[in-house]
């Protein structure tokens, strides 16, 4: 066999390997995480400790969420008004807006945003903290970092990342209701009355479960990229950008799966409602 190809072949499986052992390395982290989450929360359950995480995650991402939010409810409302327009339907167009921001781009969007704002710090704070060898100081002195950095970390994602979704929906079906109604002049009626016709309870709450999941992707990612950073100023800014890359790949891969799990599990709801309504 030619050199090339042996080399070309041993560099693949030299990736392989590598991407196995990563694995198994956030597999490790994510169980750690786990047993401090679920076995030990006198140790995490603080509020000088998760205080300062929610107000970093939540409170501080409220005006790029909120801002994000209503401009792409605005942007769906101007790029389908024509279209709606055109076939005498744009009294429909707020219904279908408003299923659109609740279902899935309010929650990918608003998680999005945390991945840029909050999951870039939280890995650079933590691959500071590895480089400066704080995490050393903290186990030198019997303290868990896991317990007692990432844990806060991820709750705080887990816990402010829905509620930050709720502001992103709330704003873009505004954003969406100023253009449609103030701007293009449809019935504000019809607006709202189409709104209820398509956005039921399902569409909200399938939004809000995703949300969670997003949550726990981002807390993850970025704590695991700042507890394996890299020496140096280089390793840390390495750390923050792969932690952003990977949690966004993560929010769309997870959206996807979820998409298809939720409607399938509404799909078996209504059916099972429609069999007990015909018993």
């Amino acid at each position: 066999m030619p050199t090339v190809a042996l080399s070309t072949i041993s560099q693949l499986g030299q990736a392989v390997l590598l991407a196995v052992a990563g694995f198994g390395r956030f597999t490790r982290f994510a169980g750690a995480t786990a047993m401090w989450l679920f076995l030990r929360p006198d140790r995490w359950c603080r509020w000088h400790l998760l205080g300062r995480q929610m107000y970093s995650v939540g409170v501080a991402s409220i005006p790029v969420v909120a801002i994000t939010g209503a401009f792409i409810g605005m942007v769906l409302a101007l790029e389908g008004f024509g279209q709606f327009e055109a076939l005498g339907q744009q009294g429909r167009l707020g219904g279908i807006i408003n299923v659109s921001v609740t279902k899935q781009i309010g929650p990918v969007l608003a998680a999005v945003m945390v991945a840029g704002r909050v999951g870039g710090a939280l890995a650079a704070e933590l691959g500071t903290m590895r480089v400066t060898e704080q995490l050393d100081a903290l186990r030198a002195m019997a303290v868990d970092p896991i317990g007692h950095l990432v844990v806060p970390r991820f709750v705080a994602c887990v816990v402010m990342t829905p509620i930050l979704t709720i502001y992103s929906d709330l704003l873009g079906v505004w954003g969406g209701w100023l253009i449609t109604v103030r701007y293009h002049g449809v019935s504000e009626y019809e607006y709202w009355d189409f709104t209820r016709y398509f956005v039921e309870w399902w569409e909200p709450t399938s939004g809000l479960i995703k949300s969670v999941f997003f949550g726990a992707s981002i807390g993850l990612i970025a704590c695991y990229n700042g507890f394996h950073s890299r020496p140096g100023a280089a390793g840390v800014g390495r750390a923050a950008t792969d932690a952003f890359v990977q949690s966004f790949l993560a929010i769309i891969m997870l959206n996807l799966i979820l998409a298809s799990l939720l409607n399938t599990i509404h799909a078996s709801f209504i059916a099972e409602e429609g069999l007990s309504a015909l018993g």
